[in-house]
């Protein structure tokens, strides 16, 4: 190949001979039959091995097992052209695949997976976080040993206890003993593919581990006087090593890895090129702490950050280690050391150990519930100084300014500014120049019109984004006039603020000058001048009706008049007689006359000329009486006007008033701008109540708050549209909604609730809106508009289509700006005409944006027959014609002939909008079918990523929207990939924020809504700054294009173990030296489930995602590479919390049956009845320790955190408490059953799979039976046993403890279990209806007795339900099988128990008692069997 691209490039002469290469020119599909096909046969024939997921993977190679086979200089033995009997093709399994082609893959023996094996286990776990989990078992050991010897820290100072403490350097040599056995272990299947300095990398690693578990311990006991137990069994073996200094010199050399890794962690940079050095000497030294692979390289942090997120784990670590110590370890030493001591021989049941000594039994139960609070509180103490820093963070990010409307109306003045300083980069040049120019009285001149520009073009956004949400319905037609504000103000000498900000302020001014009493004109302008809306109102008003009147008035005489009254007003107000010269008593009457004549001046003109005429007419006779008002009633010597205008013309004074003001042109009134005057002037002057809850929808609310904000947030200034970044959107789609059909939206459910009739509900004030706006546009098809109406409140495709597409008129707007001139921008955007201008602008707009939805059914659905189908290809065309510049990427399957033998071929193809049809743009052909070999999500992706342009790409899932003003701030964001950053990596992936938008559907929606929200801000805004590990958790991230298509894409599509494959982008962007930043100046909707069922099936899958992710070779580098803080933080962030969250499980049931095994055994009636401990409630404290950590409310601290500081403390508080009187914390322990079950049971036995959720509306009734199908092995089956172990401690414990005492240590276990078994209740719709209830029982019972068999859907049979559950028992590994038959084994605790508490041997304590019970249970089945 080398020498053929040679070729290519030196004109294809020879550079010895001078000949030309003599190669066969290749045709088009020569590369893709030669070079990809054959890896694709490889791919398909190993994901063959997969068994739909049900395999381990370790028998099986991933993309990302054959992608690292092209790592090493092996790859280079496949030849070129490839050999196809070159190893790497050759295949153990004879699998034969319909139409393959021959002689491209053969069989032959199976080949190892290439570097990393994924098996089933979580010692995965211990492996890739080996440092944390050592660091927090010496830290247990250590703090249990000065609480043992001293009870206080400086006990540690003691001699003998220091020297007791030192031995947890023997736990740390047996751990890391441990860590080099599972790297051999979990590796083994792969060592055929490691390079012989790999192996003995492991071997090495082994024997040094070996070496220390034997030295160090014998080190120890020679300095131990008088030892005992295993101890003496060590000393033995030192023999003359009595120097007790070995043991300190032992410890030294054992920790100077550790010390030489230290210094390196202050020397990010020196490790840094380190790791990326190639000379042999460097690679040599850094081979011994990690094998030299192609990624994971050089990922440390520039000093000051390695500060930042260090500070923050020390802070957190003394915090979680001073808890640990003194709340949950000091209190368990004496009542411990009191029990030891206790000589126990009462025993309830028959005891098989009754002469073990000290209790042993008793401290496991008491001390195991402890032990894993200590291991899993971290994650509590994370949540607190996350909610802690974020908020800080938060509040010097100028997060919450503007939260109200009351602070936007404060602070609006300086809201323009704010504009042009950032999305203005014309104003941005303008600044930069100004400071060098001369300061004089032109330049001066040259600042106000400057601003004034500024300004017009502020108000062209503005009012585009008002004009956007009045699209949406989000606001009424009254509250978009008191928004919007005027695009030149060029007739007014004040600024003209929109008039939301001047309502009420010219009734106000009215009263205020009416009642003013003094004849002091400085006074009265003083308090109106106090208030500076007030101010520019006045000014305004007046200005606009003399700008207007005299518009109007055609005769020259009539204008003098105007005129003359005017001067009369300035002049008196120079002399400061202007209360002298003009009666305030008449302004209310001149206001009203005003407001007549603006509102019959704004009505739409008649066609008909009789009516014109009398419209006319009333027009004349307002004006007549206006004027009339002003000269008599309000003007002092208002009679003189009429003599002092006219005084040149003889012919005119003898003209009656009546006939004059008759000559006026109406044709003004036409002119947009003139109409948008007299709108604005009737709002001011009739608005008499304030606007301050303009508009009403809390939605535009939001919108308006947080636009205003960003603008004084810390973002880049905008490029000129020409020099900004292009970029593409990819949305993925499988066969999800795209628009409503009229039946979907009008079908009632059993109650006669359609969405329709749902939404109207949720929705009151958008659907009053969509009605008014559809009154107004006679010509729209309503059906259509309602269909929209509905789907632009759903998770649909059209909804996402229509807010990525505001991009597109972002780009407009922003060339607009930039290329016209004065006159145009100062008429207004909606007024050009240029059409010019516009084609550039398209032109523009197409080269800098793309937006492809990769549709990946959508050949399947033009083809096909069924009606849904039908409906999306027909949806999907109608969104395509709408909007010309989307583009369309599907998969296409054609029948081809090859050999004469038919074949099928698949394509990649790009279409676009036609006329009436679609059009065909690209065809790329493929392989086969991108879906065999991966997951379908992310291969929908990777097909269609080539379609799309530019530097940039951002990932855009079909549930998300978009809106016009955040759409105006992406050339902003986009700065960030190549703004100047001192010694910071440019950033290869940009976080932005969310807003889920499905909050207000229903309750559980409103739950998480703040739970993802305080996830996708105050969450992620920790996880970048300080912690720098926020990773990529789905969209809409924007992607590095360039560095990400040449490194691996943006979607690891391995089947299963890429489950979650938008992690997975993060974690290869940063293994392969990307930096990921998170951007809190723009957001983009998202939608959610909002139904039980739905956020239950998500939970589960996004478990399953991190169960898959745990087994992960991505993980695991991750976790050995980061440095020991920064990879504490990548842990508690991503599969540490998953685990912690099964561990908060756990420990309700180790405390249970560690409580049911003292109870049943008489042990704790025994111990609490003891003289010595009666008297303590230590004991009783320590056991309710971990009770605290059951409720499910980890996540309650950021989010009061960030609803308090962008919405204010008293409403985070509120919200709190109306979330608790919901119900929240019962949803929020039920997910935490889900999130529990699916990690442990996925890690365990697999079984991971896509799990659509639906993303509807959820206004139905979910039968019984199917919350049973979906809730009984995660929860109802587990809240049953929990409910009988808290029963029986109660039973046969009372009789010797107060019911208080039981609880205060269940109360939170009790908590646990109702919310377990009744929450499916509780949550769903009708749930208490007695109808329904009764039905659910009938449908129910017909589901248990129904027989199941081949073919027989879950749905149907109890028989095939069941089977379906115990499928991953099937396919699980003997070490799954062999844990789960343990753990099942519990269930005779029970039994064994209760026998001998039934006294039915008379208080006989023999074995026999017991197998008797087994004969009673047998014969009472064999009887019910034969009865039966």
């Amino acid at each position: 190949m080398a020498h053929e691209v040679y070729g290519f490039l030196f004109g294809n002469v020879h550079p010895v001979s001078g000949g030309t290469y003599q190669t066969a020119a290749p045709d088009e599909e020569n590369f893709l039959r030669t070079v990809i096909f054959p890896i694709y046969q490889v791919l398909r024939k190993e994901v063959k091995r997969n068994k739909g997921g049900m395999a381990s993977h370790s028998t099986w190679r991933n993309y990302d097992d054959l992608n690292e086979y092209f790592w090493s200089p092996r790859c280079f033995r496949l030849g070129w052209p490839m050999d196809p009997s070159a190893d790497f093709f050759i295949h153990s399994d004879e699998i034969v695949i319909a139409n393959e082609r021959p002689n491209q893959v053969t069989s032959g023996k199976r080949k190892p997976k290439t570097n990393f094996v994924e098996f089933r286990t979580f010692w995965h776990l211990y492996r890739s976080f080996d440092r944390m989990w050592i660091f927090f078992i010496m830290a247990f050991q250590a703090m249990v040993i000065i609480g043992w010897n001293s009870g206080s820290l400086l006990g540690l100072f003691d001699e003998d206890v220091f020297r007791s403490v030192l031995s947890i350097f023997i736990t740390s040599a047996f751990l890391n003993f441990l860590q080099a056995a599972l790297d051999i272990i979990l590796s083994f299947s792969a060592w055929r593919s490691l390079k012989i300095t790999q192996i003995l990398r492991y071997i090495l690693k082994f024997g040094v581990a070996a070496f220390w578990t034997v030295v160090l311990p014998i080190g120890y006991s020679s300095s131990v006087q008088n030892p005992t137990g295993l101890i003496k069994f060590f000393n033995s073996w030192a023999r003359d090593w009595q120097d007790q200094s070995f043991y300190n010199y032992a410890v030294a050399i054992y920790l100077i890895p550790n010390i030489l890794a230290a210094l390196l962690f202050f020397l990010p940079p020196l490790r840094k090129s380190m790791e990326r050095s190639n000379l042999r000497i460097v690679t040599l030294i850094m081979w011994w702490a990690q094998p030299k692979l192609y990624v994971g390289r050089g990922m440390h942090e520039d000093f000051l950050s390695l500060l930042r997120y260090t500070l923050f784990w020390i802070m957190l670590l003394i915090s979680k280690l001073a808890f640990s110590y003194f709340v949950e370890i000091l209190p368990l030493i004496q009542p411990t050391k009191i029990i030891l001591d206790l000589h126990v021989d009462n025993y309830q049941w028959h005891e098989f150990f009754p002469n073990v000594t000290h209790n042993i039994g008793v401290v496991i139960a008491i001390w195991a519930p402890i032990v894993l609070v200590y291991f899993m509180d971290t994650q509590i103490w994370y949540a607190i100084f996350s909610t802690l820093f974020g908020g800080v963070q938060g509040a010097f990010s100028h997060l919450g300014e503007i939260r109200t409307l009351g602070m936007l109306r404060s602070r609006f003045e300086s809201v323009p500014r704010a504009f042009s300083r950032t999305l203005d980069p014309l104003s941005n040049q303008y600044a930069e120049t100004k400071h060098h120019v001369e300061h004089n009285a032109e330049t001066k001149h040259h600042d106000e019109s400057e601003e004034r520009k500024n300004i017009a073009k502020f108000s062209q956004v503005w009012n585009e984004f008002i004009y956007s949400m009045r699209t949406e319905d989000l606001i009424s037609n009254r509250d978009r006039d008191l928004l919007l504000v005027p695009y030149s103000s060029g007739d007014v000498s004040v600024v003209q603020w929109p008039p939301f900000l001047l309502a009420s302020k010219i009734p106000i001014a009215l009263d205020m000058a009416k009642d003013f009493k003094r004849k002091d004109d400085e006074e009265l302008f003083r308090k109106i001048k106090a208030d500076d809306y007030m101010y520019s109102a006045v000014i305004e008003c007046y200005e606009t009706i003399r700008h207007i009147i005299i518009g109007l008035l055609e005769d020259e005489a009539d204008r003098r008049i105007v005129e003359s009254i005017c001067s009369e007003v300035e002049i008196s107000i120079q002399q400061k007689e202007f209360l002298n010269e003009f009666r305030m008593g008449g302004l209310p009457s001149l206001s009203n006359k005003l407001e007549k004549f603006l509102r019959i001046l704004g009505q739409q003109q008649l066609t008909e000329n009789d009516d014109a005429a009398a419209h006319k007419s009333q027009i004349i006779n307002i004006l007549q009486d206006t004027i009339e008002i002003i000269t008599k009633d309000v003007m002092v010597n208002g009679h003189d006007i009429f003599e002092k205008s006219h005084q040149h013309s003889q012919d005119v004074l003898n003209i009656k008033k009546e006939q004059r003001f008759e000559k006026i042109n109406l044709g003004l009134t036409r002119n947009k701008s003139w109409k948008e005057k007299i709108v604005r002037l009737f709002l001011l002057l009739t608005e008499k109540e304030s606007a301050i809850n303009v508009p009403t929808n809390l939605e535009a609310r939001r919108r308006i708050t947080f636009f205003a904000n960003s603008l004084f947030m810390n973002m880049p200034c905008a490029p000129k549209i020409r020099d900004m970044l292009s970029f593409s959107i990819l949305t993925p789609y499988y066969k999800e909604d795209v628009l409503y059909s009229d039946e979907e939206l009008n079908k009632e459910n059993e109650d006669g609730i359609s969405i329709l009739f749902y939404l109207q509900k949720i929705y009151p004030d958008e659907w009053t809106n969509c009605i008014e706006r559809l009154s107004e546009n006679k010509d729209e098809m309503k059906d259509e508009e309602l269909r929209k109406w509905v789907s632009y409140r759903g998770q649909t495709l059209s909804r996402t289509v229509r807010g990525m597409m505001y991009h597109r008129m972002a780009l407009r707007l922003q060339y607009f700006l930039e290329f016209s001139g004065d006159d145009a921008i100062f008429n207004g955007y909606r007024t050009w005409e240029s059409s010019v201008g516009q084609q550039k602008a398209e032109a523009l707009a197409s080269l800098k944006f793309t937006y492809v939805v990769s549709c990946q059914l959508y050949g399947t659905q033009k083809k096909s027959s069924d009606a849904r189908d039908q409906s999306c290809y027909t949806n999907i065309l109608k969104l395509m014609i709408t909007y010309p510049s989307l583009r369309v990427a599907y998969i296409d399957e054609r029948e081809e002939t090859v050999n004469g033998r038919p074949q099928k071929a698949y394509f990649s193809v790009l279409v676009k909008g036609g006329e009436r049809l679609d059009e065909e743009i690209y065809r790329i052909k493929l392989p086969g079918p991108p879906t065999e070999i991966g997951e379908g999500k992310p291969e929908n992706q990777n097909h269609a990523i080539i379609f799309t342009r530019g530097e940039a790409l951002q990932t855009i899932d079909m549930n998300q929207d978009n809106y016009f003003e955040e759409a105006y701030k992406m050339r902003n964001v986009l700065e960030e990939l190549i703004k100047h950053r001192r010694k910071e990596r440019k950033p290869t992936i940009l976080g932005l924020r969310e807003h889920i938008f499905t909050g207000s559907v229903s309750s559980l929606a409103w739950f998480m809504s703040n739970q993802e929200t305080s996830f996708v801000t105050i969450g992620q805004r920790v996880l970048a700054t300080p912690l720098r590990v926020r990773f990529h958790y789905g969209h809409p991230d924007i992607f590095d294009r360039i560095f990400h298509i040449t490194r691996g894409g943006i979607s690891k599509a391995s089947k299963i173990i890429n489950l979650s494959e938008d992690i997975f982008a993060g974690f290869n962007s940063t293994l392969r030296g990307g930096c990921i930043t998170h951007h809190e100046y723009i957001q983009v909707g998202k939608g959610r489930d909002v139904g039980m069922n739905q956020i239950s099936a998500f939970e589960a899958k996004v478990s399953n995602g991190n169960g898959e992710q745990t087994l992960s070779r991505d993980v695991y580098r991750l976790g050995r590479r980061f440095d020991f803080y920064r990879m504490l933080s990548f842990y508690f962030t991503t599969v540490g919390f998953y685990f912690s969250s099964m561990v908060t499980v756990l420990i309700v049931y180790v405390f249970l049956y560690g409580r049911l095994y003292m109870v049943m055994s008489g042990l704790e009636g025994e111990i609490l009845q003891s003289p010595g401990i009666h008297q303590s409630k230590a004991l009783e404290e320590a056991l309710a320790t971990q009770s605290i950590f059951q409720l499910g409310l980890l996540l309650v601290l950021p989010m009061v955190m960030e609803i308090g500081l962008e919405k204010g403390f008293r409403t985070a508080l509120g919200d709190f408490i109306i979330m608790q009187l919901q119900l929240a914390s019962v949803f929020f322990t039920f997910q935490l059953g889900t999130k529990a079950h699916y990690y442990g049971r996925t890690i365990l036995h697999g079984g991971s799979k896509y799990r659509a959720t639906g993303r509807g509306f959820v206004v139905f009734h979910a039968k019984f039976a199917d919350n049973y199908r979906l809730y009984s092995r995660s929860h109802f089956v587990k809240g049953l046993e929990l409910l009988i172990l808290l029963v029986l401690y109660e039973v046969y414990g009372e009789s010797y403890r107060s019911s208080s005492l039981y609880l205060f240590v269940t109360w939170s276990m009790w908590f646990l279990v109702a919310s377990w078994l009744f929450a499916p209740f509780i949550f769903n719709p009708s749930g208490f209806d007695w109808q329904k209830t009764v039905d659910d029982w009938t449908d129910w019972k017909r589901w248990m007795g129904n027989r199941g068999g081949i073919g027989i859907h879950p749905d149907k049979s109890w028989e095939s339900w069941w089977d379906g559950e115990q499928e991953h028992l099937k396919c699980t590994n003997i070490i799954g099988r062999v844990l789960e038959i343990i753990l099942a084994f519990r269930f005779f605790i029970f039994q064994y128990g209760i026998v001998y508490h039934l006294d039915i041997a008379h208080r006989s304590k023999n074995i026999l008692v017991y197998l008797l019970s087994w004969l009673v249970m047998v014969t009472a089945l064999l009887v019910l069997k034969v009865c039966k």
